[in-house]
């Protein structure tokens, strides 16, 4: 598990009306160390040139430097078109040091209207990152994205490239030489394209989707490490979502896999990455190693560049499949909890448990389906955190108020769903989805003294009352564990976002909730894209307040996630989680009444062990232990701190 943040400077580099041939956009920017000095190579995007081409903004290749890799000054340009091939551009560069040179590959456009005949790809070669020594026509047909391996794999010189780029099928290939001169040769591109099926990568998970080769490749004691653009529902003549991705490949092969992201590490989301000349574009066009600390140079909206950084042994982790495995562990006896066809009011289904811990033991409330989809609450108790040692026979609480009795359909939903409880004080707060099968289910919430629940008192829970606004989906709620600034907080969800407002007591009356101060969004083209909410109630640590969430993605697969919010401010996120740590795998996770589906209403935590319980595709109660030490510590990387 990871996080990724961007830079506090971003976006690092501005179009400057002062210099004509960047007056329009400065983006997809390569970074090349040089002299302890962070030189970057970018595409910049000049006003038309009436005689050449009116109307077509004209590229050439700028050159940067910094000494901090956040401010850039001494802007020049450094490649300019020059050549028949390259006469109405020069974009998107990627510059490898290689055997005493600097390499920079680029797109080449030899023609307008741009077409995949005249983009193709060519090389610019210096000396010094100062002046060019020689320009070279790389490949004859249509390809762009071309980024050289910093060392020879098994003797030969490599690179990956973006083969038909604009006439599908795309590919993502290998080309490997004994001599550079090879990739200046027809003959070379020739035998190369014949066998190019064998020289391919395959990285789209669907046909619709598009990959473009991103940074140069960074060799890791794990394998080379590939950043690179996965464009979703390219071809698919839907909205286009332009993600950042990572992969690993072995060492003497590239083109074998070794393990991927399962999400992008950025989407667009912030202004400079939605609004420019071509807008919701995140484009990663290079990365540079900083210590631990991964920097990500990417293009935004195709007229900045900007900066993002992940530390790198988390990302390393998540790709090498034996270690992203380890993170959080499913317990071996799960499904702890099944249906029970010889009880009637939990015959159907078992699922969404939320936890406490009292006196040593945790408190399982889980919600409980009959036959007729009327929900409950049910209790089981575990002494050792990962097995039942006590299951109540009978539900600790139904449906009492009009608005949760079934009023609907004979056999359709409705109940008491979703339990989560917490302490607040001296009394046990329960906040629950209520549902008469007619109106829009609310939050509801009741209340019952630590000594009357453990007296097993269940007569007195209060009388629930709804805290969520009418005619408003509204689930997924809890109470902050302590006050902020002498309010209570309660963290709700308007679908899609995670929300809270204040209270000054818990004296709560009808429709109560009147505010959404946003605290999490879902991220388009992600694992989370359709909606997010709590999990259990939050957690007070040291190092702020620890959200476990669910999301939704948009083949609506359900799965956790974690943030982190400031212990003064709940609305500002300090860290989240770039995947989930917990998905559906097993086939009771998979199967039952929703498929595809790990739900979670509670958690406990036991010294540097949190045993996370969940529901397993609507139907079973299972649980999974992860520790919390190294989740805080991944939800905070110190080499992130000051970027």
């Amino acid at each position: 598990m990871y996080i990724v943040k961007r830079s506090q400077h971003n976006p690092i580099l501005e179009p400057s009306s002062d210099r004509p041939w960047e007056g329009a956009g400065t983006f997809n920017g390569c970074p090349v160390k040089k002299d302890g000095k962070t030189h970057l190579l970018y595409r910049a995007l000049g006003k038309p040139d009436p005689l050449l081409a009116p109307g077509v903004y004209l590229s050439s290749i700028g050159h940067a430097v910094s000494d901090d890799g956040n401010v850039f000054k001494e802007r020049t340009q450094f490649i300019a078109p020059s050549e028949a091939w390259d006469k109405y551009g020069c974009e998107d560069p990627r510059t490898t040091f290689f055997e005493g040179r600097y390499y920079t590959f680029y797109t080449a456009l030899a023609e307008v209207p741009f077409g995949p005949s005249g983009i193709r790809i060519g090389c610019a070669i210096s000396d010094d990152l100062e002046t060019i020594a020689e320009k070279k026509l790389v490949t004859r047909f249509n390809a762009k994205a071309f980024a050289l391996f910093p060392e020879r794999i098994n003797g030969k010189i490599t690179a990956i490239l973006t083969a038909h780029s604009d006439e599908p099928p795309q590919k993502l290939a290998i080309a490997q030489a004994d001599r550079m001169e090879e990739f200046w040769s027809e003959e070379y591109w020739k035998a190369w394209h014949e066998n190019i099926e064998s020289n391919t990568v395959q990285f789209q998970r669907t046909s619709n989707d598009f990959v473009e080769v991103g940074a140069v490749p960074i060799k890791t004691d794990d394998g080379w490490l590939l950043i690179y653009s996965y464009i979703q529902d390219y071809f698919a003549g839907a909205q286009r979502v332009f993600g950042i991705e990572a992969a690993l490949v072995a060492h003497n092969d590239p083109r074998v896999f070794i393990g991927r992201t399962h999400s992008p590490l950025l989407v667009p989301e912030t202004p400079y990455e939605v609004y420019g000349l071509v807008g919701r574009v995140t484009f990663p066009s290079g990365a540079l190693v900083v210590g631990e600390r991964l920097d990500i140079y990417y293009g935004a909206a195709d007229t900045f560049c900007a900066k993002a950084s992940v530390y790198l042994p988390d990302l390393l982790d998540a790709l090498v499949p034996d270690r992203r495995a380890r993170f959080a562990q499913k317990s071996p006896h799960n499904p702890i909890l099944q249906p029970n066809p010889n009880s009637a009011w939990q015959a159907r289904a078992v699922l969404n448990p939320g936890a406490i811990e009292l006196n040593g033991t945790i408190y399982i409330l889980y919600r409980a389906m009959s036959q007729d989809n009327t929900s409950v609450i049910g209790l089981a108790e575990s002494i050792d955190g990962t097995t039942i040692s006590t299951l109540h026979p009978e539900p600790i609480y139904v449906p009492r108020a009009d608005f949760e009795k079934k009023r609907g359909s004979p056999t359709g939903n409705s109940g008491c769903e979703d339990p989560r409880i917490m302490k607040v004080e001296e009394r046990l707060y329960m906040l629950y989805t209520a549902y008469d099968g007619v109106e829009a289910p609310r939050v509801a919430i009741t209340s019952i003294a630590e000594t009357d629940f453990l007296a097993h008192k269940w007569d007195q829970w209060t009388m629930p009352v709804r805290i969520s606004p009418a005619h408003v989906s509204d689930k997924d709620a809890c109470i902050l564990p302590e006050r902020i600034d002498g309010k209570y907080v309660v963290v709700h969800r308007i679908d899609p976002n995670i929300c809270q407002d204040m209270f000054d007591d818990l004296n709560f009356s009808d429709s109560e909730i009147n505010r959404c101060f946003e605290i999490l969004m879902p991220r388009e083209g992600t694992w989370e894209q359709k909606k997010v909410g709590i999990a259990g109630p939050i957690i007070k640590t040291e190092k702020g307040l620890l959200m476990i969430y669910h999301a939704v993605s948009k083949h609506g697969v359900y799965q956790l996630g974690a943030a982190l919010l400031d212990s003064k401010d709940p609305t500002h996120v300090l860290g989240r989680l770039s995947e989930p740590f917990l998905s559906p795998q097993h086939h009771f996770e998979k199967e039952g009444e929703i498929p595809n589906v790990v739900f979670s209403c509670g958690q406990a935590v036991r010294g540097d062990v949190m045993y996370v319980y969940y529901g397993g595709a609507d139907k079973v109660v299972c649980v999974a232990t992860l520790s919390l030490s190294r989740l805080l510590r991944v939800l905070t990387p110190e080499c992130l701190e000051e970027i």
